[in-house]
């Protein structure tokens, strides 16, 4: 095993992906459970920029780190959180967890470890954001449209169960 930049650079992404996934996980606080989503996000766009696909990385950052995260943040900001007890987690949930993690880890080396893929000669880096632009518009173009006006509907219907939630308060008020 050779160490190239390539490789740390994968090694110290998967790991902070990992680690932010555990902490969202373990954390208690929702704010803070964010923002270890956030960096979870951006370190698996830095690996679609390793494996040279730009334009994913770039939409994972706009819609998942950006989008997705401020919507949870209005979802959380809007809402009550009346709930002050904190859960109890006993050291046998905590151990079970940790071998699960280690089995799941096991099991991931096993499958890897003697895998042989044959190498095959690809045009990754020739106009690949060109490349999705024509499949997106000429194959999936109805779905694409589905998928907007099915967005718009839920933006629109969001809309309207906040404008009703709050005449029901000035109601009662």
């Amino acid at each position: 095993m050779t160490f190239s930049g390539e490789f740390l650079a994968f090694m110290s992404l998967a790991l902070v992906a990992v680690i932010g996934g555990v902490l969202l996980l373990n954390l208690t606080k929702v704010v803070h459970m964010v923002v270890a989503l956030v960096f979870t996000f951006v370190s698996i766009a830095g690996i679609y920029v390793l494996l040279s696909a730009e334009f994913v990385a770039a939409v994972q950052i706009l819609i998942y780190s950006g989008a997705i995260t401020i919507i949870m943040l209005f979802g959380i900001m809007l809402t009550r959180h009346n709930d002050t007890s904190e859960p109890q987690t006993g050291r046998w949930r905590k151990l079970l967890l940790f071998l699960g993690v280690l089995g799941f880890a096991f099991a991931v080396y096993i499958g890897i470890y003697n895998l042989d893929i044959a190498q095959t000669p690809t045009d990754l880096h020739v106009n690949n954001t060109e490349q999705i632009g024509i499949e997106l518009y000429s194959k999936f173009i109805i779905p694409f449209e589905v998928t907007s006006v099915l967005l718009l509907v839920a933006l629109i219907g969001s809309i309207v169960l906040a404008k009703r939630d709050d005449e029901k308060e000035a109601e009662e008020e």
